[in-house]
């Protein structure tokens, strides 16, 4: 059997799912609407076969599945550009790393003061949830040019790049309440106002979870029958 062909078959498999799903969600938007105006009898049933037919909706559905899968394909562009974790770089790389994305929050920290130790727990919430942005983190002590280059005088300290640029900071928890219980939304909100984040609905998160993990489950599964043939 072509391995190439099992993934294939098996990725289409799961945007089947992704597309049941919005055929059963559009059902229900259907016989909520024909209740409201009261048109129809309430206890009216939608075929699911005859939506699944409907052409329209067909466009839809492969309109969704496409803007999905551009959104993997970027994700997994950020990820190589080493998005989505929180990382320690060295003063060597620090200018690489700012300079090669478009959005880069810099923590200098020093290891030893605890309300560093307490910006190092937000950040790394919020990496994975803001792939479009790269979370680096380095040791001030280890640092010298560059602290002195930003002028960089009080810990922690939080520097906001824009395609190489310093465009704005975080000092300390000035911007966060002065006080070290702030929560990760907290942070996550002021980050959003300063535009290095993008503030994304709920629903939109849970979606993309799901459309990620059946894409992990085909990829598992094509590993699995790919063992078995050899």
């Amino acid at each position: 059997m072509d391995p190439d062909a099992v993934k294939s078959t098996l990725s289409n498999l799961a945007f089947g799912n992704v597309m049941a799903a919005a055929a059963r969600n559009y059902q229900k938007e259907i016989l909520a609407n024909e209740k409201a105006q009261g048109s129809n009898p309430v206890n009216e049933e939608v075929d699911l076969d005859e939506l699944m037919d409907d052409p329209e909706l067909e466009r839809l559905h492969a309109d969704r599945i496409a803007a999905l899968k551009r959104e993997v394909e970027k994700r997994e562009a950020f990820k190589r550009q080493g998005h989505g974790e929180y990382r320690e770089v060295s003063e060597g790389d620090f200018l690489g790393e700012v300079t090669r994305s478009e959005k880069v929050i810099c923590h200098f920290y020093h290891k030893e003061f605890y309300r560093c130790k307490i910006m190092d727990k937000h950040l790394k919430t919020l990496a994975p949830r803001h792939v479009d942005t790269k979370f680096i983190k380095v040791d001030a002590e280890n640092a010298p040019f560059f602290v002195t280059k930003l002028a960089i005088k009080t810990l922690p300290c939080v520097v906001l790049f824009s395609k190489g640029i310093a465009m704005d900071r975080l000092v300390g928890f000035q911007d966060l309440g002065t006080k070290d219980d702030f929560t990760t939304n907290k942070l996550e909100n002021v980050l959003v106002k300063k535009g290095m984040l993008s503030k994304k609905k709920k629903e939109e998160d849970e979606e993309d979870a799901e459309y990620q993990e059946s894409i992990r489950r085909s990829v598992r599964s094509s590993e699995n029958l790919d063992s078995d043939s050899d």
